[in-house]
């Protein structure tokens, strides 16, 4: 152990004698909409006179950059400046940083324009925010979880308890949202998923990929199917072409390996193929069974991006995703009526996931347009047990052994004529599914194998007028199906939205934003291939749910880097899925480790969500980055009885803050604090719950009435970077619930047991007393070299 220390403390004194104080910083300049390369542009380093010109390529180096965190400018004449926030500045591992400019607004004589640097798109004006690699990668509390940094943006909640990566967009359901890496649909971010659903505990998508990620909450561009409450698209960053590069990442939950370079270099300077791959591996089975507890949550997953550009004006990508995911448990040693309750009633899950797909994106030789077309398949293999005796897996009584299969094609074309912009494109999918089940608490069983086809066609049209004072967009968007009853009326799901965007004062700092549509979402499959005791689906008359958004907001700079924003917003929704025997909307289902979907339902729910939202953003300017928002709203829900009740999401307040403070000498504080308001909940039914234990049965008749104490949770992190001439490290502390506040949690139930752990006799259901929450510290390490 001495000579241990001794060579750790060695290498690291070499290093540390090896310090490096400057390095480089490189990427290209683009136009926003026609991706041409902008020829002399230039790009600067705010405050240290540092700066450089690009190429013909719209390529540029700016070499000797201070080792510390800058914010980062570029220029064009007719366009307008963008600025790069918090850009963190390593000796080694910086990716390159590239800009894509807008053209400018003709200013007029005596007026200052301040230049907007939030993400802004006709047909999304607003309700979109955007996330860095640099906050989503220093997120306090998140853990490297993209997931979980969604959840700082505004009107988005996640699980009560902070257990669950749930995205829970103004009152929807979790199930309401669909995700895009690089344009490519993913069905799920997360490990563990709910089949129908979505959620999980942990991400699944390496932040060492991501360049940056946008959550849009309303106005929907007509490529995307599905959406009913969000769509997040994360943009991956392409692999370095000049040279290999990595990064190592350990926390206390997974360890990390990513590789990136050139492919087929030869004796060029610059590839014109890349690869990013990474693979990750999660100890947390280890470390729980250290610490004694009953569930072991295994995975592994991996990632990858490979970039070749054909030309000029032709670029391919090829990208896949997947993880494999196991589920068990094992007793703890000594006797805990809490683990035991655990331990007896969690699923057995063995999952896995594959997502792959490919694109090709041609530019017009003339700047008039592109055409884009991308080609996937994803697959979900779920096989999801409930036992008598989870340990030894026997007694099985509830069992879900299933797999989802889509092949997906979209093209897009899109024409850039005068002032407008026109697109529009087709998608066509087929979906295959495969289910048996076993639920002999339901007396429910079946076996499912059926495939059919999906497509849709979109539209969309976007201009501005009064020099770009009013942005105007309309989409159009109808989809089908070969399976359901109504599937392949196309008029059905005739889905039309429309959004405004108007400057209101000459300096651009006021601007008023409103949009309204109509948006549709097919039935999981988990509905559609539930089969009835005479073998038939009952679910075949499914209707596509349907959802209605209206939204009108204002929008403030205050500085070049801080603004804010005020948004009323109101969903309401038909055809929502109602489930027969419980007789509540499936809305209020999925945020659990369960099967969502696998029932006999009617298409008969109605529900609407409204209220307003408040945002104050402040972008990094030399030391301080903060964003606080506060969303107040509704959620109700409507079930076989047609009365609107309050939903499992109605928590009515949600208060975010989240900000960092970059001090001196590469150390950085982070703070994220959350609040949300009561929650109601679905109590457990202890009559039946004891008849049927260990299956857990919920009293869906008293939802709307009990309520979730108020969620608040402080989560601190603290970061300090070395930078070394060949490699740069991290290492960060993070402490969530820093106040050791008690989340609110429903009550647990198990049979009561004596001492020594064996049952009473007579048996008896009891209420399970539950530890109080408690401090969570972490620490981690990322090198980069």
């Amino acid at each position: 152990m001495k000579k241990l220390f001794t060579t750790v403390f060695v290498s690291f004194l070499a290093l540390s004698l090896s310090a490096q104080n400057t390095s480089m910083l490189q990427g290209y300049v683009k136009d926003s909409r026609t991706e041409e390369p902008l020829i002399g542009a230039s790009v600067v380093v705010e405050d240290l006179g540092l700066g450089s010109i690009t190429d013909i390529n719209g390529f540029y180096q700016i070499k000797n950059v201070p080792t510390q965190t800058v914010n980062m400018t570029a220029s064009y004449v007719g366009y307008q400046q963008l600025t790069r926030f918090n850009v963190v500045v390593r000796s080694a591992g910086n990716p390159d940083l590239n800009f894509e400019l807008e053209e400018a607004v003709e200013a007029l004589q005596d007026i200052v324009v301040v230049a907007n640097p939030f993400d802004k798109l006709p047909e999304t004006p607003l309700s979109i925010q955007s996330l860095s690699a640099e906050e989503i990668a220093t997120y306090p509390g998140g853990n490297n979880d993209i997931a979980k940094v969604v959840q700082s943006l505004p009107g988005v909640a996640g699980s009560v308890g902070g257990f669950r990566n749930d995205v829970i967009i103004r009152g929807g359901a979790p199930n309401e949202n669909v995700y895009y890496l690089d344009g490519v649909e993913i069905p799920n971010i997360n490990h563990f998923s709910t089949q129908g659903s979505a959620g999980g505990p942990v991400g699944l998508l390496n932040v060492s990929f991501i360049e940056g990620v946008k959550l849009s909450t309303t106005a929907f561009h007509s490529r995307y199917d599905n959406p009913l409450s969000g769509v997040l698209q994360f943009d991956q960053r392409k692999g370095n072409n000049e040279k290999f590069k990595g990064n190592v990442r350990i926390s206390s939950s997974e360890a990390a390996l990513t590789g990136e370079g050139p492919l087929f270099k030869g004796e060029k300077e610059k590839a014109n193929t890349t690869y990013l791959l990474s693979v990750r591996r999660s100890y947390l089975q280890a470390l729980f069974q250290v610490i004694g507890l009953p569930i072991l949550p295994d995975y592994w997953d991996y990632q990858y991006k490979i970039n070749h550009k054909m030309g000029e004006y032709d670029e391919l990508n090829l990208i896949g995703i997947g993880s494999v995911d196991d589920f068990s448990v094992k007793a703890p040693e000594d006797f805990d009526a809490e683990q035991q309750a655990v331990l007896e009633q969690v699923p057995i899950i063995r999952q896995w996931s594959t997502t792959s797909g490919i694109s090709w994106k041609r530019r017009f030789k003339n700047g008039k347009g592109y055409m884009q077309t991308t080609a996937s398949t994803n697959i979900l293999n779920n096989i999801f047990n409930r036992y008598d005796d989870n340990e030894a897996e026997t007694g099985l009584y509830f069992s879900n052994d299933s797999r989802e299969t889509e092949r997906k094609l979209r093209y897009e074309y899109t024409r850039f004529a005068g002032e407008w912009t026109l697109g529009g494109g087709l998608s066509v999918q087929q979906a295959s599914y495969t289910n048996s089940t076993l639920n002999n608490v339901a007396n429910i069983t079946y076996v499912s194998d059926f495939s059919f086809w999906k497509y849709g066609l979109f539209a969309q049209a976007s201009r501005s007028y009064f020099d770009q004072k009013l942005d105007f967009s309309i989409g159009l968007r109808s989809d089908a199906n070969s399976f359901s009853t109504q599937g392949n009326q196309l008029i059905q799901t005739f889905s039309p939205r429309v959004s405004l965007s108007y400057v209101m004062d000459e300096a651009r700092r006021w601007r008023l934003n409103g949009s309204a549509g109509r948006y549709f979402k097919i039935p999981p499959y988990t509905i559609f291939g539930f089969q009835n005791s005479a073998g038939a689906f009952a679910n075949k008359d499914a209707k596509y749910i349907r959802s209605d958004h209206a939204v009108l907001g204002v929008e403030y700079l205050v500085t070049s880097s801080a603004r804010f924003t005020l948004e009323g917003f109101i969903k309401k929704y038909a055809n929502y899925p109602v489930s027969i025997s419980d007789g509540i909307s499936l809305a209020n289902k999925g945020a659990g480790f369960e099967v969502l979907g696998n029932e006999a339902v009617v298409s008969s729910g109605l529900g609407r969500t409204y209220g307003a939202e408040f945002l104050f953003q402040q972008k990094f300017n030399g030391s301080l980055y903060a964003i606080l928002a506060y969303t107040l709203y509704w959620s109700e829900f409507s079930g076989l009885s047609g009365e609107y009740l309050p939903s499992l999401w109605d928590s009515r307040h949600l208060l975010t803050f989240t900000g960092g403070y970059k001090f001196g000498n590469n150390w950085e504080l982070g703070i994220r604090n959350r609040f949300v308001g009561k929650t109601p909940y679905v109590p457990v039914d202890k009559a039946a719950t004891f008849a049927a234990y260990p299956a857990v049965i919920l009293d869906y008749s008293q939802l709307g009435g009990p309520k979730l104490g108020v969620f608040n949770q402080l989560d601190i992190r603290i970061d300090k970077k070395w930078n070394f001439r060949k490699v740069s490290l991290d290492v960060f502390l993070e402490v969530q619930n820093a106040l050791a506040q008690n989340n609110p949690s429903q009550p647990s139930y198990g049979l009561a047991r004596m001492d020594d752990g064996s049952i009473e006799n007579p048996s008896r259901l009891v209420e399970i007393t539950q530890s109080p929450s408690s401090v969570l510290p972490g620490l981690g390490i990322v090198l980069d070299f």
